[in-house]
């Protein structure tokens, strides 16, 4: 018997949101012949200011409160968000029913007249409103000026091209999905700069009691990145951190064995505290909470506090 549904899929309007729902989209009609998905487009609070950083108007949940709003209220079904701008909790009603297989999780150094970071003048102006970025690339580059940058991929890229920064930083998953990898004038080592907890992953958002749906969204699930984000964000959760505040976290399996690293830095990198841990696949939230715990342990804490207050 064919499943016939429809499934209205809740999206951000940018242009990376855009493809990620589209991507979701296809796969759900490739995977089951009977179904038939519309875009339902919606503006966040995240979409609307963008002339401040993320980080002083409450960079946690701003780009997915409207759509979990969407599929409470019944006018959405599902929900694709990047995974690096997923809160660690959920409204009551609303869980995670899949993580798709993760793109490139790296950041990417972009630049019309520098081919990489090394080649950056001590004084060069970078583009980034991300804190996580900020703390690695001041900690590396203290001389660095570091500039806001706010706006979605295409009009990043347009600032740059008018001579606004010398360099630029965005996720190389984005700009690799958007068809603008020869903009990536370097992908970053994740040594130089730790990626965002989820980076380079899609998450599917939806109700907990639709099991027709869980169970749909069950075969889309890519196991390995789920294992490695939930170790993420098992960290995240511990260290109460959201998308816009200096926590770097990242997780790869490598012969059946998880290993991780984490980071907590100040925003103008003079302290940076590290931490790494490994196990089996079945300990990946204890190993991310362990991370947390020895960031914790090294003064973390009253980083994030002094940036809370």
């Amino acid at each position: 018997m064919v499943l016939t549904r429809h499934i209205r899929i809740a999206t951000r309007k940018s242009p990376l949101a855009l493809w990620q729902a589209e991507h979701v989209a296809a796969l759900l009609e490739n995977t089951f012949p009977g179904v038939t998905t519309e875009l339902v487009k919606m503006s966040t609070q995240g979409d609307k200011i963008l002339d401040a950083p993320l980080a002083k108007i409450g960079g946690k949940g701003l780009f997915v409160k409207e759509l979990e709003v969407g599929m409470l209220e019944g006018t959405a079904d599902i929900a694709v968000h990047s995974m690096k701008d997923v809160p660690v909790e959920f409204p009551e009603g609303l869980h995670l029913g899949a993580i798709l297989s993760r793109e490139d999780p790296t950041d990417a150094f972009v630049s019309n007249h520098y081919s990489s970071l090394t080649d950056l003048p001590p004084n060069a102006r970078i583009g980034t409103s991300s804190l996580r970025r900020q703390c690695q690339i001041k900690a590396l580059y203290p001389n660095a000026e570091i500039l806001t940058l706010r706006g979605n991929v295409n009009t990043r890229l347009a600032k740059l091209d008018a001579g606004d920064y010398d360099a630029i930083i965005l996720a190389s998953a984005g700009l690799k999905r958007l068809g603008f990898a020869e903009r990536i004038a370097q992908c970053l080592d994740t040594k130089i700069s730790l990626p965002a907890i989820g980076q380079g992953a899609i998450g599917i958002e939806c109700r907990v009691d639709d099991k027709e749906l869980n169970d749909m969204l069950g075969k889309l699930h890519d196991n390995e990145t789920g294992i490695c984000v939930r170790a993420e964000r098992a960290m995240n959760a511990r260290l109460s951190g959201g998308c816009q505040v200096p926590i770097a976290g990242f997780a790869e399996i490598h012969d059946g064995q998880l290993s991780m690293r984490g980071l907590v830095g100040s925003p103008d990198g003079s302290v940076i505290y590290r931490s790494e841990s490994s196990g089996k696949l079945e300990y990946a939230e204890s190993i991310g909470k362990t991370i947390a715990e020895d960031l914790l342990s090294q003064g973390a804490d009253k980083v994030l506090q002094a940036l809370h207050l």
